[in-house]
């Protein structure tokens, strides 16, 4: 169980009111005639994240009320995970029902979360009796999943580079059982030569991670995750801003990582695969440069237009080798493109699928996890604007336009099952909000656990 949980055998700790405007009145009229004077003397207003505490006479507390949006209204359902790091330590329970009781106990998990590698942390004391009706297991292991990733993307380069993350994934291979194959040197050269060609600038050589677990006979699931340890943009450099925050470049990797997590931990009734191209985009002499050419896994031939778009050169052989077993489901994540943060902002996710059904699915199934996704167009006349001259195919678009289109166009060159979906994700939060503290985070994994659930638990 999540240390933000209590165990069964405890108290069932301290009441939490949930309070709105519509709910307000009721309430309090639950509560003593001292309680409503107090509330009433504290000014204490139903809106959201507005918090009393309910002072008992003999000392402790009576109770707690806590401000959550009103329903009909634009609603946060993770709003009470801002109370893990503002309550007194002890052990509450929700005495009311908050919009979505599942995702308030999430939020009470993810919400503590304080990434400690170097430097130390007051842990909250805060904890949670699980709600009566809610499968405390399942929550403790998504939230793992969830801060296993964060871990994993907020760990500077220095400390996370392709080794690193292999070490993160042979780690969490001996903890599922899982067997773990590394491919590296000669061979990735050979077999792998765009990975090869982004990575083979750094010093920290480039490698393929591949996770095989679940038995043969069970449904394949392949997840593929981008492994950009640090982008400088290569030859086509960054500027200082752009480069900042590109620690978390390999977020897609982190993210298939903690959903694996999820999966194998649940033991779900699948094969699973994970594939993740671990690189570092330096500069050097080795360095690939604008107008290279290189024969990728497929054999499809790839010209090089610009060395900052390269996470969708090694996402391309990884999908080849995923496409060529033909799972029934393939998914990729990755920190791909600045145009779909500008489509979509940081905390809406684009999706790209042929697969209508799969596409409606995954919708719904985002918004009833507080994991939204937003569909994008695989507009097939833009596939024009990665013709090149000289080879296959651009590994981007000219005009500059439609890049997010683009760059899943680009994969989608190397893909021929029909239920693949690519997910363009941000993962970081800047500004810290409930349930989600400013950093790293893991977007989509929550959603694609609960449909693999829904269908293979």
């Amino acid at each position: 169980m999540h240390p933000q949980f209590a165990a069964a055998a405890e108290a069932r700790g301290t009441p939490i009111w949930f309070v709105h405007a519509g709910n307000a009145d009721s309430v309090l009229q639950g509560f003593g005639e001292r309680e409503r004077a107090f509330a009433a003397a504290a000014g204490f207003e139903a809106k959201p994240g507005k918090l009393l505490l309910l002072p008992k006479l003999d000392g402790g507390l009576a109770g707690v009320l806590f401000g959550i949006e009103a329903p009909g209204g634009t609603i946060d359902p993770f709003r009470p995970g801002q109370l893990v790091n503002t309550l007194p330590a002890g052990i509450y329970r929700f005495a009311n029902a908050p919009h979505d009781t599942r995702m308030a106990a999430l939020a009470f998990a993810i919400g503590a979360y304080q990434f400690t590698r170097y430097r130390k942390g007051d842990a909250s004391q805060v904890r949670l009796t699980v709600p009566d009706g809610i499968d405390g297991e399942d929550v403790s292991r998504i939230a793992e999943g969830v801060c296993l990733a964060r871990d994993l993307i907020n760990t500077p380069s220095n400390d996370m580079g392709p080794a690193e993350l292999e070490e993160a994934a042979r780690a969490l291979g001996k903890l599922h059982g899982a067997k773990v194959e590394v491919i590296a040197g000669d061979r990735l050269t050979k077999e792998f030569p765009l990975i090869h060609a982004v990575g083979q600038g750094s010093p920290r050589a480039p490698r393929l991670i591949d996770m095989v677990w679940g038995k043969d006979g069970d449904p394949k699931i392949t997840l593929v995750g981008k492994g950009v340890c640090f982008d400088t943009g290569g030859l086509d450099i960054k500027n200082d801003t752009g480069m900042l925050n590109m620690k978390k470049d390999m977020g897609g990797a982190a993210t298939s990582l903690g959903l694996a997590h999820m999966i194998m931990a649940r033991r779900l009734k699948v094969r699973l695969r994970v594939l993740i191209p671990a690189v570092e985009n330096s500069i050097s002499g080795a360095s690939f440069r604008p107008r290279d050419v290189y024969t990728s896994r497929k054999g499809i031939t790839v010209e090089i237009g610009n060395t900052d778009a390269e996470g969708r050169l090694v996402l391309a052989d990884a999908l080849a080798l995923a496409d060529e077993e033909k799972p029934e489901l393939m998914i990729d994540f990755a920190t791909l493109t600045g145009a779909a943060r500008v489509a979509l902002g940081p905390e809406l996710p684009a999706m790209f699928t042929d697969d209508d059904a799969l596409a409606g699915e995954m919708a719904n199934i985002g918004l009833a996890e507080n994991d939204p996704v937003w569909r994008m167009p695989l507009w097939k006349p833009y596939e024009a604007l990665l013709d090149s001259k000289v080879s296959d195919t651009n590994n981007v678009s000219t005009g500059g336009l439609g890049g997010a289109i683009t760059a899943a166009l680009f994969l989608k060159k190397f893909v021929t099952v029909p239920a693949w979906v690519h997910f363009d994700i941000f993962a970081w939060t800047a500004s810290a909000k409930p349930g989600r503290p400013e950093g790293a985070e893991c977007q989509t994994a929550r959603a694609i656990y609960a449909l693999l659930c829904a269908r293979y638990a």
